[in-house]
């Protein structure tokens, strides 16, 4: 049995992927076994990935808007774009998670030319330059010139010192952050020379799903109960996170619901945050 990505590259169905996959929605193991069941039934050969995501996503919305919601996150990563904007500050929400102040969208000068630093973040005596790179593409993968060209960006700031937080820092680390995979080479290049790397699903404890599951940074984008319209307003008004939402659900108030549309998406939400210890850690 075959499927098809997005890129039409077919490649062999593993089923005890598609079942991990299930786990992390935050089912039961006897819900995870049904829905694995009832997916089984509808797939074919060649299938796409996305029309498998769908059946899936569609089995578990039945039990819960939470399971699907969490289920969903890759996708609901792209739409933070299209340009990525909403990216970056989902990243500076996931810095601060981390116990680092941050900053969005910062001009500084370096030896040669001037450079735009999507995220500024500090902690300590550390000082992060963070260049984020979004994708809408669910396959795409950042090639070696990526960290190559954000390694000579951060040789031109590198001895420069600046002005953050109240403090005077020289940069400590640049971060290629990016909601894609890494290529081999990319991650042997940044390794390297030193530069620090945050992608989908590499470092494998320092990714950005499990950073997401563990620290339960979901974005508002995550939300079943809400339409891609709604979203946008939401993200429009700097309701970034799920927990933004939790912590002030005054946000809903633009979005004229019902007082039961309102309340599911709130349920929705609480669901959604049920994770009993919070941690993020960026090393």
């Amino acid at each position: 049995m075959l499927v098809k990505k997005n890129s039409g590259e077919l490649i062999p169905y593993n089923p005890k992927a598609l079942k991990r996959s299930l786990t992390k929605s935050g089912a039961k193991k006897e819900e995870v076994e049904e829905v694995f069941e009832l997916v089984s039934k509808d797939i074919y050969n060649e299938i796409p990935t996305r029309e498998l995501y769908r059946i899936a996503f569609s089995h578990l919305k039945n039990y819960r808007n939470s399971y699907a919601a969490r289920y969903s996150l890759k996708r609901a990563l792209r739409d933070l774009g299209p340009e990525g904007y909403y990216f970056e500050k989902w990243i500076g929400k996931l810095m601060q998670a981390a116990g680092y102040q941050s900053l969005h969208s910062e001009i500084v000068q370096g030896n040669a030319v001037t450079h735009e630093i999507d995220v500024v973040a500090s902690k300590g005596d550390q000082l992060l330059f963070c260049e984020c790179k979004f994708r809408n593409d669910e396959d795409a993968k950042i090639s070696v010139t990526t960290p190559m060209y954000f390694l000579s960006r951060m040789k031109d700031v590198e001895n420069h010192t600046y002005h953050f937080f109240g403090r005077d820092m020289k940069p400590t680390k640049g971060f290629l952050v990016t909601n894609a995979y890494l290529t081999t080479d990319s991650i042997d290049f940044a390794n390297y020379y030193g530069i620090g790397l945050i992608s989908w699903d590499y470092p494998e404890t320092n990714s950005i799903k499990y950073l997401v599951d563990n620290a339960a940074l979901y974005p508002i984008t995550c939300l079943t109960t809400l339409t891609p319209e709604q979203e946008k307003v939401l993200l429009s008004k700097e309701c970034i996170l799920v927990k933004d939402l939790q912590q002030n659900n005054k946000f809903l108030d633009s979005l004229n619901l019902s007082k039961e549309q309102r309340n599911e998406v709130l349920e929705e939400a609480n669901e959604l945050l049920e994770i009993e210890n919070f941690t993020c850690e960026i090393a």
